[in-house]
């Protein structure tokens, strides 16, 4: 008979394995680095910039993180990286559940 702790672990595991597999990307069209920049600032985001690329990631709920991130290259294409089922149509909606 396997122990509760076992069985814990082995949903655990499953759950580690399933939920980078749950993530997605969408394109999110094209916006410039002050745009994002606004955008980021506005919620609580963390911005950063480099010179091939922009981006701004958060907790999802108003705070800087990783969980939500908007990413776009130099000629201003935009992708978010967005977990489960989720469809963001705006930046914010992207970075802010």
């Amino acid at each position: 008979m396997l122990s509760k702790f076992t069985v814990a672990l082995t949903i655990a595991g499953l759950v580690a394995v399933a939920a980078p597999a749950s993530a997605r990307d969408l394109s999110m069209g094209k916006h410039s680095a002050d745009e994002l920049k606004a955008t980021c600032a506005r919620i609580g985001g963390s911005f950063s910039q480099g010179k091939e690329r922009y981006g701004c990631g958060t907790d999802c709920h108003g705070a800087p993180g990783t969980d939500c991130i908007v990413s776009c290259g130099a000629d201003g294409k935009c992708t978010a990286q967005l977990m489960g089922g989720r469809r963001a149509h705006t930046l914010e909606s992207a970075l802010k559940r």
